[in-house]
């Protein structure tokens, strides 16, 4: 099993399958449009811009899990990503990432990809960790989503290759995606 095997719907509604995404390197990122991290999306479509002609892919999933900040309808995120960060590559429509009703692509993700902690040298990673401690500390338990803006970077064969954690900026990952394409 890879991500080949899942199916999505695109936030216009339609059926859509990863398995378009085949041979080429692919980034899953979780996202939200009332998050600090929300600015990320300007990176995410630079690197998308860069390398797209290269075989690479972005699809964001939109969630509303993190202390509701992504409450608009599929038609308002799609237009805010579209309107404040020129977002063209593929949006699903909201879905959840963690617990019990998470999609069945984000359990597969963290299945094989585990948490393995913020880095707490990073002034984000430390206060994101301090704050998830005392507001949702049982976000911490296993390896289920943490919060908004978590990216897994997924090879040709359609393989998880590593886990980025929100704090984990876009660009820091440019090296990596170049190396794979």
């Amino acid at each position: 099993m890879n991500i080949y095997d899942f199916k999505f719907k695109t936030i216009d509604g339609e059926d859509a399958s990863l398995n378009q995404f085949r041979d080429k390197v692919v980034l899953i990122v979780n996202t939200a449009s009332k998050c600090g991290f929300t600015p990320q999306y300007k990176d995410l479509q630079k690197l998308y811009e860069k390398y797209n002609t290269k075989g690479f892919e972005i699809v964001g999933f939109p969630s509303n899990q993190f202390a509701e900040q992504e409450p608009a309808n599929n038609e308002d995120v799609k237009n805010f990503c579209e309107i404040n960060f020129g977002v063209t590559f593929p949006l699903s429509e909201k879905v959840d990432v963690r617990g019990n009703d998470a999609d069945p692509l984000f359990k597969y993700l963290t299945n094989q990809s585990s948490f393995k902690g913020f880095d707490i040298n990073n002034p984000s990673g430390k206060m994101l960790s301090a704050f998830i401690q005392e507001k949702f500390p049982e976000y911490l338990l296993g390896n289920s989503i943490k919060w908004n803006f978590t990216k897994f970077l997924i090879d040709k064969e359609g393989n998880v290759v590593n886990r980025y954690e929100s704090p984990i900026e876009p660009m820091e990952i440019e090296e990596a995606i170049k190396n794979l394409l």
